[in-house]
């Protein structure tokens, strides 16, 4: 093994079309109807929701968790074909500090697709008045020559959420 070797980049053969999948069980929400401008406008990159009917978020793709905020309302992942993705769970939840979630995971931790990362409890962040719609940014699209969403009306975990191609 040679010294460069120490500092290769881990590459895993992905065929594409490559599939994101679904971070939680719920309704889709478009782009456009995310509660929040930053999000519904795109300023963070394309994005889509799901309005979840659990609070268990799970990994969209296999990968290693890049970022993970303190306050566990978001996370950043990046897949074997290069994604990277940011998962934001509600609108407005930074605000909690943390209160009704709960993380599986550490910055650097090597995930599989569909694994839980954090809990949300529904029901503390409604109280506080917050959107629990979980949003799905692909921040990097523009190494894509093609990004599509689903355009089914809900999701199960496992099921392709965006779908994108070199």
């Amino acid at each position: 093994m040679g010294l460069f070797d120490l500092f290769k980049k881990e590459e895993t053969a992905v065929e594409f079309p490559y599939a994101i999948k679904a971070t939680a069980n719920g309704d889709i929400v478009a782009m456009k109807d995310i509660p929040d401008n930053v999000f519904a406008q795109g300023m963070v990159g394309p994005c889509i929701g799901i309005e979840p009917c659990n609070g268990t978020i799970v990994a969209p793709c296999d990968g290693k968790i890049l970022q993970l905020s303190d306050t566990l309302h978001a996370f950043g992942i990046q897949g074997p074909a290069g994604e990277q993705i940011l998962v934001h769970i509600g609108i407005d939840t930074v605000s909690m500090n943390g209160d009704g979630f709960t993380s599986h995971v550490s910055v650097g931790d090597t995930v599989k697709a569909g694994q839980p990362i954090i809990d949300m409890d529904i029901d503390k962040v409604k109280a506080a008045g917050h959107p629990t719609v979980v949003i799905t940014i692909l921040s990097n699209a523009n190494n894509y020559a093609d990004v599509k969403f689903t355009e089914a009306n809900s999701v199960a975990v496992g099921d392709e959420l965006i779908v994108i191609n070199k």
